[in-house]
């Protein structure tokens, strides 16, 4: 233990003191800025102090930011609760409100009052109150003798009563999160808001402009924002959904600057980024590249194509499958980006000579070869053995578990077990029935059954044809028998038989439904298939899985505090992990490749020269087109005229940052964080300053869309806005 604490003193040290690692690189602990980042970040640009990012003892910006829902972020822009987070972040709960007779997604929302408002049951914002660093605590219940699984139990022991301690007499949550692979501990205590509700939405063919087209892609012309307010009852405290709750009073909201930026201006990023892998080793980026991506962008290709021609087709599909398709379509651009990325800059190799020089370092004292000597055998063997396992998941999750049939039928396994069971009450039973038949509206508002079957047909095709026989699930060698393998006549039967095909069908069988009846679920040839593949998945894979990264995770707990000694002048930055940071860096340009050079922003003529009336992506609305040739912008354009739409920095961001401020040099916010740029993806992984860039929305062009386009004045007035 003293060992450790020594290591993270010297850590800080290397960090005070040593700036040899590029300032656009890392996602960095709000509360140790003033130790670690603030005089790199004056000395780049930065107006304001650390105290006024990150401050336990007064307002400051920290108190503004919020976790939306669970993976994207939002910021506080007015003294009444109001919040931006992105439209692709709001997209669900906009969908949620959506029908052919009030189609939200197509034409936008706007409440011109907050009567007008709409809930959203589910739906979260949380606001960090504190964070704590807890390592002393957390390492004095840990020995070296323990075993891993021995060793998670006490943290996990601990944890809970740090949790329990720190809330006590509050109302408050929290948490406490591993950096650093288990080195270090942090605190994290929040408060929660219940009651979020939707204020304002451009329409898709703005908030969406350029669809999954553009996603990841620089240049953008991409209006990606929503408005939402936090409502608490009226003693100021997080509360569910009532008429009598009250817009929340923030300690801080942001302070809103329309005077823009200049090329190598200094900006901040400020949100919750939800995972990056920094510290892989080469046989972890191998086998993520080489199987992993390419076996899942293969049946997430076959999915989109199937649903993109549904949607495309149908424009009630169109509304149900919108949401579905962009989740699905996020990742698949992001994973053939980053392999991409890695390819281009031969990471595998690169990893592979640093782990020989890693070796080098090793041999060179015996301390460190009693330490570290079987590291990276340790690591080649491990992966070796979770390659398989890991093709198997790719296959389960994004082939098994791709028809929303198979889902939807292995939710019925707790009323079946219920139903079995003799010792369960008829009350527990009821509740289970009630809980299911209040799902059926929602689940079947957004289901097509034809374009789920072609789904199934094709993806169940692939999940037997490609994945290793040795994981497959069981029920496949029955198909093989009786319909010789013809997934397409195997969806004819299961789609025509099966209960879970229709709103009609459920609810008529739920409707009546007694104990005994659990044997007609059990033959339901749905459930058949789904249990097949589930039980798989438990028996087969899971704990294999589990067992080999619990495996690698203390690997690189060892192998990380292994860098940290071996390079003493680098700076290391935590993985994210879904906690709150900061990434700093300049407004600018790139050259993606030879030939071509991006400039750092785009502006409202890109929008013009995209349009495509044939294509739903590029559709620009007719008011917009009006406003544009009357350059009818009002306060919203730049210093040439011009109506900006997005620009691009290099502050290191990754998902979960969707949402997030981007501040200027005084705290004052120019932009709201959405995208990465399609070259720089593999950052996530590993970062190249030269291509790596995060995609902002200009917060000038979110204004003029609200202010006049859509005319809601009335949030315009809400916001401090600074000429």
């Amino acid at each position: 233990m003293k060992k450790l604490s020594i290591i993270f003193n010297l850590l800080i040290a290397i960090h005070l003191f040593s700036f040899s690692a590029r300032a656009d690189e890392g996602m960095w602990i709000p509360m140790l800025l003033e130790q670690l980042n603030q005089k790199e970040m004056q000395t780049m640009g930065m107006k304001i102090t650390a105290e006024d990012i990150y401050s336990i003892n007064h307002s400051s910006l920290k108190d503004a930011i919020l976790l939306f829902g669970s993976g994207c972020t939002a910021e506080f822009v007015s003294s009444q609760g109001l919040i931006f987070t992105n439209h692709h972040c709001g997209y669900g709960t906009i969908q949620s409100h959506s029908s052919l007779n009030q189609d939200y997604l197509t034409n936008g929302f706007w409440a011109m009052k907050k009567t007008e408002e709409l809930s959203n049951p589910g739906l979260t914002a949380t606001l960090l109150v504190r964070m704590e660093e807890v390592t002393a605590k957390v390492m004095a219940v840990i020995n070296k003798n323990m075993t891993e699984t021995q060793r998670d139990e006490a943290v996990e022991k601990i944890s809970k009563e740090i949790v329990r301690e720190a809330i006590k007499g509050t109302h408050y949550s929290a948490s406490v999160k591993a950096f650093y692979y288990g080195n270090q501990y942090y605190l994290f205590v929040s408060e929660v808001f219940k009651d979020v509700r939707l204020v304002g939405a451009p329409p898709s063919n703005i908030g969406k402009f350029g669809g999954d087209t553009d996603n990841w892609m620089w240049p953008r012309h991409t209006g990606d924002f929503s408005v939402f307010r936090v409502y608490v009852g009226k003693d100021g405290k997080p509360a569910d959904f009532s008429p009598d709750n009250v817009p929340y009073q923030p300690k801080k909201h942001l302070e809103i600057s329309l005077k823009g930026f200049e090329k190598n201006d200094f900006t901040f990023v400020y949100g919750y980024p939800g995972r990056t892998q920094q510290y892989l080793t080469s046989y972890a980026v191998d086998l993520l590249s080489s199987f992993d991506n390419p076996a899942r962008i293969k049946m997430r290709d076959k999915r989109l194509e199937i649903i993109g021609n549904d949607m495309n087709n149908d424009k009630l599909i169109r509304i149900q499958y919108s949401a579905k398709y962009q989740g699905i379509a996020n990742a698949w651009k992001k994973w053939i980006g980053e392999d991409k990325g890695i390819q281009r800059l031969q990471a595998v190799t690169k990893k592979q000579e640093f782990e020989k020089s890693f070796v080098r370092w090793v041999a060179q004292d015996e301390n460190r070869k009693h330490a570290y000597g079987n590291l990276m055998n340790d690591f080649e063997n491990t992966y070796q053995k979770l390659k398989p396992y890991t093709l198997a998941y790719a296959y389960f999750s994004e082939a098994g578990l791709a028809p929303e049939i198979i889902r939807f039928a292995y939710g019925f396994k707790k009323l079946i077990d219920q139903s079995k069971n003799k010792s369960v009450k008829a009350e527990d039973l009821q509740k289970t029935l009630d809980q299911f038949r209040k799902g059926l509206p929602g689940y079947f508002k957004n289901y097509n059954l034809n374009t789920d079957k072609k789904i199934f047909s094709e993806l169940m095709k692939l999940y037997y044809v490609d994945c290793d026989k040795a994981y497959h699930p069981n029920i496949f060698g029955s198909i093989q028998k009786k319909y010789n393998a013809d997934f397409y006549q195997y969806a004819e039967m299961v789609y025509n038989k099966s209960i879970m095909t229709s709103f009609e069908k459920a609810e008529s069988f739920l409707q009546h439904y007694k104990a005994k009846d659990y044997r007609k679920l059990e033959k339901d040839p749905a459930y058949q298939l789904a249990l097949s593949i589930y039980e798989n998945y438990i028996n087969n894979i899971q704990d294999k899985i589990i067992s080999l990264n619990d495996k690698t995770d203390s690997l690189y707990r060892i192998y990380v505090k292994a860098m940290i000694e071996m390079q003493p002048e680098k700076r290391f930055f935590p993985d994210a992990n879904s906690t709150l940071r900061i990434a700093y860096g300049k407004v600018n340009d790139y050259y993606p490749r030879d030939g071509v050079h991006y400039l750092h922003y785009t502006t409202i003529e890109g929008i013009m020269q995209k349009e495509d009336s044939t294509i739903y992506d590029y559709v620009v609305e007719p008011k917009l087109k009006t406003l544009y040739r009357a350059k009818d912008y009002g306060r919203y354009a730049n210093k040439s005229g011009e109506m900006p739409v997005a620009f691009t920095a290099t502050n290191h961001t990754t998902g979960g940052n969707s949402g997030s401020p981007v501040l200027n040099a005084y705290g004052e916010l120019i932009g709201l964080n959405f995208d990465r740029n399609w070259e720089g993806t593999m950052s996530d992984v590993i970062y190249d300053p030269d291509q790596c860039r995060n995609i902002t929305l200009d917060i000038r062009y979110c204004l003029f869309i609200i202010d006049k386009y859509a005319g809601a004045t009335n949030l315009i007035k809400e916001m401090t806005i600074k000429e």
